[in-house]
């Protein structure tokens, strides 16, 4: 690990703010839009699926920072994200985050009609492939389990390439409220 936790809301937004041209590959060969475009229309399709969320909306605006904390390591970008809101966005929203890829193997194994990326289902087989059946009732356990799903289909519907949504300063109220939660 290469980073430091995230100290305050006004580093977070920073460093969302690098993420403008900024991509899930080195390369820019994965997904058509930049970690930032990625986040904020992630967040704003949390917002309008669940309103009342803000955890779940803010888990959405974060999720893939782990591209920029640690670039190239895909397996394991949910997990840098994770930990380094933890401390800032409080417990929910780091599991949220670290459970987006769980969440990608689980649909990949039980929602036939899902439909990734190609980016995504690139990455599916070195994130551990579609879930065993064991694991998918592991899962499906999960306290976490309909947030995880939830975030992972607005990941999936938060890749449009020119799509307007709200500017990340308008963001921050809400990333406040959540770390002040």
């Amino acid at each position: 690990m290469t980073y430091d936790p995230i100290p305050s809301v006004d580093a977070l937004m920073a460093l969302l703010a690098d993420c403008a041209d900024v991509w899930d590959t080195p390369d820019r060969s994965g997904d058509p839009v930049d970690i930032l475009d990625h986040g904020l229309q992630v967040a704003a399709v949390l917002a309008e699926r669940h309103p009342d969320d803000e955890e779940l909306q803010v888990a959405g605006l974060v999720h893939d920072i782990g591209h920029h904390l640690v670039p190239g390591d895909e397996a394991g970008h949910g997990s840098h994200a994770a930990t380094a809101v933890e401390g800032l966005l409080g417990t929910r929203v780091a599991r949220l985050v670290a459970l987006h890829i769980p969440a990608k193997r689980y649909l990949a194994a039980a929602d036939p009609h899902l439909a990734l990326s190609p980016e995504s289902a690139r990455t599916l087989g070195c994130q551990g492939g579609p879930m065993t059946p064991r694991e998918a009732a592991v899962f499906e356990a999960d306290p976490e389990f309909s947030g995880a799903i939830a975030l992972r289909r607005a990941d999936d519907a938060g890749k449009v390439v020119g799509l307007r949504v709200a500017a990340l300063e308008s963001w921050r109220p809400v990333v406040h409220r959540v770390a002040a939660g």
